[in-house]
C-alpha cells in the first residue's frame, strides 16, 4: 500500500488502518467510506454530537448508546457502527475526525488516488477545476482528487498542496518575495 508510514503509525492511523482492513476483508470499503463521510458531516453540523465526541465526562456507555442511535438514523453499516462502539469504549471518540481523514487517505492510496488541496483567492469554476485536475493528474501519474477552498489573503493565484509538497503560485507570495529582494538589494 502507498500510504505513508506516518499515517499508519499515528493513533488515528492505526484505528483507520484496522477499520480499513476489516472493511476490505468484508468487501465494504466503499460502504464504510460513505458512512464515515455522512458521520463527518453530521459531526460538523451538530454541536451536540461534537460535544459528545469530545467531552471526557460523557460515560463510555452513554457515548456508545447515543452513537448507536446516530448510526441507526444515518443508516450506517454494522461494521461502522461496531467501530464507533470500539472508539467509545476505548475513549477515542475525540480522534474521530483524524480517523476519518486517515481512512480517506488509506482508501484513496489503495485506489491509486491522491488528494490535492487547492486554495485560491476566489472560488474556481468547474472548468478551471477540471483543467487543474487534468494537469495535476498528468504531473502525478495517478488520479488526483481536488479539495478546493478560498483565502482572500492570497490576492490571486493558487496554492496547491499534495502530500508534503506545496506549489505556491499566489500573488501574496510573489509580492513578499519582491519585497524581500528589494530590502536585500
Amino acid at each position: 500500500m502507498v500510504t505513508s508510514a506516518a499515517t499508519r503509525s499515528s493513533l488515528s492511523g492505526r484505528y483507520a488502518s484496522a477499520l480499513f482492513d476489516l472493511a476490505a476483508e468484508a468487501g465494504q470499503v466503499t460502504q464504510v467510506e460513505g458512512d464515515l463521510e455522512r458521520l463527518d458531516a453530521a459531526v460538523a453540523e451538530s454541536a451536540e454530537l461534537r460535544q459528545l465526541t469530545t467531552n471526557p465526562r460523557v460515560s463510555r456507555t452513554l457515548a456508545e448508546q447515543v452513537l448507536r442511535e446516530v448510526a441507526s438514523v444515518l443508516d450506517l453499516h454494522p461494521l461502522t457502527t461496531r467501530f464507533l462502539g470500539v472508539l467509545a469504549q476505548n475513549r477515542r471518540l475525540a480522534q474521530l475526525p483524524a480517523v476519518i481523514r486517515a481512512f480517506r487517505d488509506i482508501a484513496a492510496a489503495q485506489r491509486g488516488e491522491v488528494t490535492a488541496h487547492v486554495v485560491s483567492a476566489h472560488p474556481l469554476t468547474e472548468e478551471q477545476l477540471a483543467a487543474l485536475r487534468l494537469k495535476l493528474t498528468q504531473r502525478e501519474g495517478r488520479t488526483v482528487k481536488l479539495a478546493a477552498s478560498t483565502d482572500a489573503d492570497l490576492l490571486g493565484g493558487l496554492v496547491v498542496t499534495i502530500g508534503s509538497r506545496r506549489i505556491d503560485g499566489s500573488i501574496r507570495t510573489r509580492l513578499n518575495a519582491l519585497a524581500q529582494a528589494m530590502a536585500n538589494g
